[in-house]
């Protein structure tokens, strides 16, 4: 995906990523574009090596008939390497293009992350606290919200480092 005239590029976040703040640690030009959603994946949660989360990150996975919602970014390009590194280009993740739609069905063309090595594994309470936190923050679906909030974590109640940056 090329950059647009104004060198900015639109990123898809669905994790983390959904929570203004947490998107705007590492990549301070990011401004909120829309709510859309992703057809035919869903959102699945895998392990990765030293997790700063302390429990499976999200990722998505196809899966005909099923709607991932997140948040469309835009951002410089001076972010974009910034964003490969938060994800682990090329070895948690790969980046990929994607096209999701808003509410308004207005379509956009994005860069997204999607784990390589997929080893499902429960995220942490924390972790999910965020993505919550994002969804709520950015409206999405009540539905969509409510589905988020049944997903199961894996008991951790230890400290996570990231949300004192967060204020969380």
């Amino acid at each position: 995906m090329e950059a647009s005239a104004d060198d900015t590029f639109l990123y898809f976040g669905f994790g983390s990523n959904l929570l203004l703040e947490r998107i705007k640690l590492k990549n301070p030009t990011a401004v909120f574009v829309d709510v859309a959603f992703l057809t035919n994946y869903k959102l699945c949660f895998g392990n990765t090596i030293g997790s700063r989360w302390h429990g499976g990150a999200a990722s998505i996975m196809e899966s005909e008939g099923d709607t991932v919602w997140g948040v469309v970014w835009r951002l410089k390009q001076t972010d974009l390497p910034s964003l490969d590194d938060q994800e682990g280009k090329d070895e948690v993740y790969n980046r990929l293009q994607v096209t999701v739609q808003s509410q308004e069905r207005v379509k956009y063309t994005c860069w997204t992350y999607q784990m390589i090595h997929l080893i499902e594994e429960l995220p942490s309470p924390q972790y999910l606290l965020v993505i919550r936190k994002g969804a709520e923050q950015n409206k999405l679906p009540e539905d969509y919200r409510k589905w988020l909030y049944s997903i199961p974590d894996n008991g951790y109640d230890g400290d996570v480092e990231i949300l004192h940056a967060l204020d969380i």
